[in-house]
């Protein structure tokens, strides 16, 4: 087993970089007023680098559902870099229309090698639409195995008696999941959700994003930490060696 790293780029969106390829999931970086106000206070160059969907390498852009917070920088980047996006049919076939022809089309419950490794598109429980109202199928999660790790990444989802099957099938290494409450699980089902896919190493996503959406960090440390789990909330731009 060899490490990667995993960059967080705000509420949903993160940079899995393993030993064959870069992986950028949910794409959501310049509407975050998040990020904007990161962009105008930091002194920080390297952390407005990677904050910037223009300086972005990927090989594969992952897209869970046709959300706006998930896919609004996502054209720019796969028309710049040529990765290739993965998606259900129907996120896949709204990009090809728009030229973009390198794509993976899946759908929940298959499975697929790649060159850095196999991912498997699950299920989640939410809606999905395209931001121009293009129906975007059913929404759905990924499972990535590669180096030797796995890792569930949710989506966003409420919590979901389908979940104890991912627990049944994989030893998962992290699991990448939603803890914002409204529009997703909040931290109490969220950490349920770590029960049943029996990983007690979460990293927390789709949080303080939007007034809706926003917890207490201490409160959701406690609780976590309660049911013997470690629950990781990373700061925009960090990145965590896993």
């Amino acid at each position: 087993m060899s490490f990667m790293n995993l960059t967080y780029l705000g509420h949903a969106c993160f940079l899995l970089e393993t030993s064959k390829a870069k992986i950028l999931f949910d794409p959501f970086i310049n509407p975050n007023s998040i990020v904007q106000e990161i962009r105008k206070s930091t002194l920080d160059k390297t952390l407005v680098s990677k904050l910037s969907v223009d300086e972005i390498e990927c090989d594969y852009v992952l897209i869970s559902h046709g959300h706006e917070d998930h896919v609004a920088d996502a054209e720019s980047i796969l028309q710049r870099t040529g990765a290739k996006v993965v998606s259900n049919f129907e996120i896949v076939s709204w990009f090809n229309e728009k030229g973009i022809s390198n794509n993976h089309p899946m759908n929940h419950g298959g499975s697929w090698e790649f060159d850095f490794g196999k991912i498997k598109y699950v299920s989640a429980v939410h809606s999905s639409v395209l931001p121009d109202g293009t129906y975007g199928g059913n929404p759905g999660g990924f499972i990535i195995q590669a180096d030797g790790q796995t890792i569930y990444y949710a989506g966003d989802t409420a919590l979901s008696y389908d979940m104890k099957l991912i627990g049944e099938e994989f030893n998962l290494d992290y699991a990448i999941l939603p803890i914002g409450d409204n529009f997703t699980m909040g931290p109490e089902d969220a950490s349920k959700a770590a029960k049943f896919v029996g990983c007690n190493n979460v990293i927390a996503m789709h949080y303080d994003t939007f007034g809706y959406i926003k917890v207490d960090h201490d409160k959701v440390q406690q609780l976590f930490s309660k049911n013997g789990q470690s629950v990781t909330l990373m700061s925009i731009g960090e990145t965590k060696e896993i």
